[in-house]
């Protein structure tokens, strides 16, 4: 006997209603994360998101995936594990398998200087209780065999920052879980809605102007990624976030060889293999600001010479496609995240360089709460916006692998 299951949608089609308590712009993993805690943790489930294409089709899709928590400061290395730890509970929560392999991150020194720089990270980290050491040729030939550990290349793996606990995610499986459970509390999700204006009143955000219509709201949070700044003006918020396209591939399917994260922060060039064979390759962020979301036969070239002096096994493999996302990258290199100063129903969870997604769920729970309670969670406070005007910098350049 064939049983026949009715098809049910992850999230419905809805007609825009005249009023929000909020308006959250990018449905994106940090947009859905910030409306899924504001309904579960505070009851506030009158909320729209929009997104100019479809749901994922920003960064939260143009991503490698890469969760770990590794950073330099004390405020980024208490924020991001904070993020880790809840999405180590993430799938049972959502109900939804979001395939968080925890294989394990080496960031790799091939000089005097980086391997000092990622000693003092592993003795911040260790200091702060994460699992991270600096480990040598030998074990990490145990670990990572396939990795040419010779003094071939021009430039030799001489130690690596190993961080257990890191791993890769499956992006589009957190996008569509997230919005799912945000859909199953009644907000609506409106995928090719374009923001394209809002009106400002007595310091405050009345009104949303999307390409379908205009809607009053209560508050507004700016989820934009590389577009934050776009969005921000609308408000009349300055934003100090300059957006640049940050580009990576795959290539076709190889047997089970690669188990762990490889980054090398002397070479801007980051490796992982799937479940699938297939190897994400990531390259450092163009040297230009653009919105392009074009790839560029030159940064193919860097990935594949750079992953070559990595694994020199791998020459004659091919690419099968190649994507870029738009980083907004602050001045310090960590996040925007608070209320405006200048209107104040207007909220930033922005900036996020190239550590967006491994940020989203406690970024999205730190923000609801904010906006639910208009108090700033300890956790968010060194990533107000007002830290620039003070001079109160946060200083993470030194964990960003492929951003400096």
């Amino acid at each position: 006997m064939i049983r026949l299951f009715k098809k049910e949608r992850m999230w419905q089609r809805r007609e825009l209603k005249p009023h929000y308590d909020v308006v959250i712009v990018g449905a994106g993993v940090h947009g859905l994360a910030t409306a899924y805690y504001l309904g579960l943790q505070h009851g506030i489930r009158n909320i729209a998101l929009f997104d100019k294409g479809y749901l994922g089709s920003g960064s939260s899709g143009r991503n490698t995936a890469i969760i770990r928590s590794n950073y330099r400061t004390p405020e980024g290395i208490l924020f991001y594990d904070a993020s880790v730890k809840l999405y180590e509970g993430l799938s049972q929560e959502l109900e939804w398998n979001l395939l968080f392999s925890q294989c394990g991150h080496l960031t790799l020194g091939h000089t005097d200087s980086s391997v000092t720089g990622l000693r003092i990270r592993a003795e911040n980290n260790q200091a702060l209780g994460i699992d991270s050491r600096i480990i040598y040729p030998e074990e990490i030939r145990r670990l990572v065999p396939s990795l040419d550990l010779s003094l071939r290349p021009r430039y030799p793996v001489l130690a690596a920052l190993y961080h257990p606990p890191g791993g890769i995610i499956r992006h589009d499986a957190v996008v569509w879980a997230l919005a799912r459970a945000c859909d199953r509390m009644g907000m609506e999700i409106h995928p090719f809605t374009k923001v394209t204006g809002m009106r400002v009143e007595r310091d405050k955000v009345h009104r949303v102007i999307t390409s379908r219509g205009d809607i009053s709201t209560g508050a507004v949070l700016n989820a934009t990624a590389g577009w934050a700044s776009t969005i921000s003006k609308m408000a009349g918020v300055p934003l100090q976030v300059v957006s640049h396209p940050l580009q990576a591939c795959v290539t076709e399917p190889l047997k089970p060889f690669l188990d762990k994260v490889i980054v090398s922060a002397t070479l801007h060039v980051y490796v992982n293999q799937t479940d699938k064979g297939e190897l994400v390759i990531g390259a450092e962020i163009d040297p230009y600001p653009s919105y392009s979301m074009r790839g560029t036969l030159p940064t193919l070239e860097q990935m594949a010479t750079y992953t070559l002096e990595l694994f020199p096994q791998l020459h004659g493999l091919r690419v099968l496609r190649q994507w870029t996302g738009v980083c907004d990258m602050t001045p310090d290199y960590a996040p925007i995240i608070g209320a405006a100063q200048e209107v104040k129903n207007f909220y930033m969870d922005v900036g996020w360089g190239t550590y967006g997604f491994k940020a989203a769920p406690i970024a999205g729970k730190c923000t609801a709460e904010l906006i639910a309670t208009g108090k700033t969670p300890k956790l968010i406070e060194p990533f107000s916006p007002a830290r620039f005007a003070a001079g109160q910098l946060v200083g993470e350049k030194a964990a960003a692998a492929v951003s400096s």
